[in-house]
């Protein structure tokens, strides 16, 4: 479990960083990734998605800022 919660956090960061570099230059790293296949464009989004979501679920039930308290 520890291991997927890395990897979400992994994979938000570099959409995040990606979109950085969009919004900056212009350049759709992830359309040049995907060679301009809609669906696998679509497919790496939805990635994204399902890591946002995990995290999400992970935040509520394990609470991790509970100790800060």
């Amino acid at each position: 479990m520890k291991l997927t919660t890395l990897l979400c956090c992994a994979a938000l960061i570099a959409f995040g960083v990606g979109a950085c570099i969009f919004a900056l230059t212009g350049f759709d790293i992830l359309a040049a990734l995907t060679f301009g296949n809609a669906y696998a464009y679509r497919a790496l989004l939805s990635f994204a998605g399902v890591a946002a979501l995990w995290l999400l679920f992970w935040l509520i039930c394990f609470r991790p800022t509970k100790p800060l308290r």
